[in-house]
């Protein structure tokens, strides 16, 4: 593709333009805190985002706590390559199985519970600066958590920690408090078609 001098020119000014313009809004961001992350709609990767996060988050050297909600101990892609992190990671599969496997209310009421305490643990873990609660968004749609005193506590959290919340149909009140909320769409679902969950792509 041949490009002329004259167009050549148009376009870098207005780049030019464009990057003065960014530059001054990056420039006028000054704040500096520990993020409430939500990743909700029903649409496919949410909990893959936050692993990506993760994986970024480790990069820096962050120590990082993964709290899983509601699935328990299916061996997942994920946990088995961030195990080679070692202490640098802390995870904790608190779930029982999906709802609809585990068909008593008590019993997942008992294990949200649990998960809740042990991710209230981690965030008073300073030497963590990230935290994946995995599909709590699930635990709160079934009321096996009290609402207010989820949001409460996760909008006390320390000024340097994020946190991140996935999983369909989050609250309003949950969305609220977020500040950052991302929603993804189904388009195109390979299920539909009849495709099985697959190793590698959906665990």
């Amino acid at each position: 593709m041949t490009i002329d001098t004259e167009e050549a020119a148009r376009h870098k000014a207005k780049m030019e333009k464009r990057k003065a313009v960014q530059d001054a809004e990056v420039a006028a961001k000054t704040i500096e805190k520990g993020l409430l992350i939500v990743n909700t709609g029903p649409g496919k990767g949410k909990s893959t985002a936050a692993f990506g996060l993760i994986l970024r988050a480790l990069g820096h050297g962050w120590r990082v706590g993964v709290v899983q909600f509601i699935k328990g101990a299916w061996a997942t892609g994920e946990r088995k390559a961030l195990d080679a992190f070692g202490d640098q990671i802390t995870w904790h599969s608190m779930g029982e199985g999906f709802t609809w496997e585990t068909q008593d209310k008590a019993r997942d009421i008992a294990a949200a519970e649990r998960a809740f305490e042990k991710a209230k643990e981690l965030m008073a873990d300073e030497t963590i600066r990230l935290i994946v609660l995995d599909e709590l968004n699930i635990a709160l749609r079934y009321d096996y958590l009290p609402l207010d005193e989820v949001v409460a506590t996760l909008a006390a959290r320390r000024n340097d920690l994020h946190i991140v919340v996935t999983g369909r149909n989050a609250k309003p009140e949950l969305i609220a408090a977020a500040d950052l909320v991302t929603e993804m769409t189904l388009v195109k679902h390979h299920f539909a078609a009849g495709v099985k969950a697959q190793a590698g792509i959906e665990f």
